[in-house]
This record gives structure tokens, sequence and C-alpha cells, in this order.
């Protein structure tokens, strides 16, 4: 009599199901990607579109029909990616986990409280997907390169907005003083905020000197703005050049993290959910856990 256990069906569903939602390398997998790329935007242009008066008056039943089609679909794709991993707590309360489900519920809270209507729209931040459908995760080194320059250059950034708040109130202060209220200036703060649009070159318009003087400092100050504007950018400039300078030619005893540019895939590991493994991994880097499907 043959012994062998019969294979777990429902335990290969769920692996399957794993494989098409959360791997963006198989056909399916891509296939299932684009269409919900598809969805999200059909969802959000639905939600324009019911923003404009005159086409909500004219199509208002068929943009609500519609809606609540993206979200009954929506809500199949959730619970789904819950059954289809091990640990489904961790996607729950991941980043994609909690955006899913900010991006589901509106439409049903709609039905309750008034004036939630719009928060779909938040279903945009679902395009964040696009990266793992693309393979783009591989060139995300240049963005990490470009948050470690910002935050390099925090203290002289911040040196230098406390400059320009310290050259805004004096110039809004003199303003105040040359224009006085007959001309808008009718109060320093309001004259700072004048300054500092005009700083930025922003030039709402709501506020103009009207004298010879004010006129003459306003041109002082837009010149100035010009100069201004450039300095944030030279200094985050200089040190991501640092920065990359560095990471292509590392210090001696220094390992590069990405030194050996080894190509990364899109799986996400069914037991913990850590992507970014590397290519032909047959192991999850974090838990140990096997990454592909068991063939017969």
């Amino acid at each position: 009599m043959d012994n062998t256990p019969l294979p777990d069906n429902n335990k290969k569903w769920k692996l399957k199901l794993h494989e098409i939602i959360y791997e963006a390398d198989t056909p399916n997998g891509k296939l299932f990607d684009i269409l919900l790329l598809i969805l999200i935007l059909a969802s959000i242009l639905l939600v324009m579109l019911e923003s404009v008066k005159e086409i909500d008056l004219q199509y208002h039943f068929w943009l609500n029909v519609g809606e609540w089609i993206v979200t009954i679909l929506f809500t199949i794709e959730y619970i789904a990616r819950i059954i289809s991993v091990k640990k489904p707590w961790r996607y729950i309360f991941s980043f994609y986990g909690i955006i899913d489900l900010l991006s589901t519920l509106p439409k049903y809270l709609s039905l309750i409280l008034v004036g939630t209507h719009a928060l779909v729209a938040i279903r945009a931040l679902r395009l964040l997907r696009i990266f793992r459908i693309l393979k783009l995760a591989r060139y995300l080194g240049a963005s990490n390169q470009l948050t470690s320059a910002i935050k390099a250059s925090r203290a002289k950034i911040l040196v230098f907005i406390f400059t320009v708040v310290i050259i805004a109130t004096i110039f809004g202060t003199i303003m105040y003083l040359v224009e006085g209220e007959e001309n808008g200036f009718s109060s320093i703060p309001r004259s700072v905020y004048w300054a500092i649009v005009t700083l930025t070159t922003v030039g709402y318009g709501d506020i103009a000197p009207q004298t010879a003087l004010g006129q003459l400092i306003s041109t002082v100050i837009m010149i100035l703005g010009y100069g201004i504007i450039a300095v944030p950018t030279g200094i985050i400039s200089a040190e991501y050049s640092r920065s990359t300078t560095t990471d292509e030619h590392p210090k001696k005893g220094v390992a590069n993290h990405n030194q050996d540019h080894v190509p990364l895939n899109t799986l996400s590991c069914q037991s913990c959910l850590a992507d970014k493994h590397k290519d032909k991994a047959e192991y999850c880097y974090n838990c140990g856990h096997p990454l592909f499907i068991e063939k017969d």
C-alpha cells in the first residue's frame, strides 16, 4: 500500500496565489500588477471626474457604479494578499498593507460619514508599486544618495533658512516704515510676508510698494532672491557629489554596500514579506524561508 502523503493542494494554491500577487517577474505576476495599476488609475480618474459638477450631474449614477466596482475589486485583492501569506499581520501592518486598507475603506465610510468620499484619492499612493513592477528598486541607490546628501546638508540649510528669515524680517520692517498702512503694509508681520513672497520670487501681487523708495527696495530684494535660491541647491549638490565620489572610490578596508552590483528580483517572501532578494536566490535572506514554489 502506498503511504506517500497526498500533496497539500490548499498550500500549493496559496503559494501560487502568492506568486501571482507578490512576484512581478513572472508573466502572471506582471499581468496582475499591470491590471492593478490600470485599476488604480481608473479609480483616480473616476474620483476626479466626480469632482467636476457638470460631469457628476450628468453621469453620477455610472460614476458611482464604477467606484463600487473598483472598491469591491480592491477589497478582493486586499483579502487575497492576506490569505496568501503565512503571517497576515506582517502584511496588514506593513506600509503597503496600510495604504491598501486606507484606499479601500473610504467608499464604505461614505455610506456612514458624509464628506469622506474624496479620500479615495489616496489610492494614488498605490502607484508606488510601479517600482516593484518595473524593477526600479535597484535604481533607488541614487535616491538614497540624495537623501543622505540632504541629511548631511541639514545644518547648513538650517543656517541658510535662519539667515533668510532674518533678511526677510529686516526688509519687511523697513518696508513697513517706508510704505505705511496706506499702501497695504498694515503691520510688520504682513510686511515680512510680502518680503518673503518677493524674496522667493513668487510675487502674488496682493501687496505692492507705491513709493519710489519702496520700489527701489523691492528691486534689491528681487535681485537678492535670485541669488538666494541657488544657495541650497549648491549645498546639496556639493554633498551629493561628495557622497557619489565616496561610493565610487570607497576607502581601503571599508566595504561598499553595492560594490558587486548584484541584480535584484522582485519576489517577496511569503513568510516575512522581505523583498530585494538577489536573482536566483532560493531562500529568503531574512528568515530562510524557501522563495519558490516546489515543483511536482
